[in-house]
C-alpha cells in the first residue's frame, strides 16, 4: 500500500474496498436515512431520537457529558437542541451546584415522544438485524464502540 502514491483508479479503488470510515460514513448514513423515514410521522430525525433516548436517564445529565456520549462538540449539541427544545420535548437548565454546568432535562412531552418513537425504532432495529447474521450484528456493534 505504500507504493500507492497516486490518485489513479486503482487508488480509488483501494481506498472504497479498505477504507473503514469511508464505509462507516456511508453506512451511518444509509441507516440515518432508514430511521428518519420510520420517524418522520412523528416529526423525528434519528439523531433527534439518539438525542432524546441519550436523555432519558434517572437524573438530568450535564450538556459535556451528552455531547461526550454523542461524540459531538457542544456547539453541534446546541444547535441540534434548539428544535428540541422549541417543541417542548427538551428544557436546558441551570446546574443549582454550578452556574457553568447546563443541564438537559427530558420533559414529560419529551418521554411521551420518546415512548411514542421507541415502537418504531423496535421495528426497523428488527428489520436491520434479521437481514444480518446474529454473530455479525454483535461483532459490528462491539466494532463500532470500540471505535468510538
Amino acid at each position: 500500500m505504500s507504493k500507492i502514491l497516486n490518485a489513479t483508479f486503482e487508488t480509488t479503488a483501494h481506498v472504497y474496498d479498505h477504507c473503514l470510515c469511508f464505509a462507516a460514513q456511508r453506512a451511518a448514513r444509509a441507516l440515518a436515512r432508514r430511521f428518519d423515514e420510520a420517524l418522520s410521522p412523528l416529526g423525528l430525525t434519528s439523531g433527534q431520537f439518539s438525542l432524546l433516548t441519550s436523555l432519558n436517564q434517572p437524573e438530568a445529565p450535564a450538556m459535556g457529558a451528552i455531547a461526550a456520549l454523542l461524540v459531538m462538540d457542544r456547539t453541534t449539541l446546541t444547535a441540534n437542541l434548539k428544535p428540541l427544545e422549541q417543541r417542548g420535548l427538551v428544557e436546558i437548565a441551570i446546574d443549582a451546584a454550578d452556574r457553568r454546568v447546563r443541564r438537559l432535562i427530558l420533559t414529560p412531552r419529551g418521554r411521551r415522544m420518546l415512548q411514542s418513537a421507541l415502537p418504531i425504532w423496535v421495528e426497523v432495529h428488527g428489520e436491520i438485524d434479521k437481514s444480518m447474521p446474529v454473530s455479525d450484528g454483535r461483532a459490528l456493534r462491539r466494532g463500532l464502540r470500540a471505535l468510538a
